[in-house]
């Protein structure tokens, strides 16, 4: 561009209304990128049905440690959701939902052991009373 035309197009003022349309827009983009973050509902939901799932599986007695774990993120996540901070919050969730499964795992796994040595007990006084009744 030449120098006339930068100095016609410096020169040139902006009706009142543009400048206000201009801004309007301005701020509309900047709100939409904040709200552009949605809360993440879905995963608190999913993770609060995990920390229930853990507890019936008697996460509370059989693996402590993981489910209070998980309890305190779920709380964690619940203050972020109020403060409207929905990345950590989806964070935390997301964190709760982890420790809870764990929880669950080591309890049915813990279960199982002991159903799984219980059956082993079983069966070894069933061969000792078979081997009795050989004798």
């Amino acid at each position: 561009m030449d120098k006339k035309t930068l100095k016609t197009f410096n020169d040139m003022k902006l009706h009142p209304m543009m400048r206000m349309a201009g801004a309007l827009v301005c701020s509309a983009i900047f709100l939409s990128g904040c709200e552009s973050i949605p809360a993440p509902t879905e995963q608190l939901a999913t993770s609060k049905a995990a920390v229930d799932n853990a507890l019936s599986a008697g996460g509370n007695e059989l693996a402590p440690l993981q489910l209070k774990s998980a309890v305190d993120k779920m709380e964690a996540a619940e203050r972020a959701m109020g403060d409207k901070n929905y990345v950590l919050a989806r964070q935390f969730a997301e964190e709760a939902h982890i420790d809870a499964k764990l929880a669950e795992a080591m309890a049915r796994t813990n279960k199982a052991q002991k159903a799984a040595e219980a059956l082993q007990e079983s069966s070894r006084v069933l061969r000792q009373e078979i081997d009795r009744q050989i004798q």
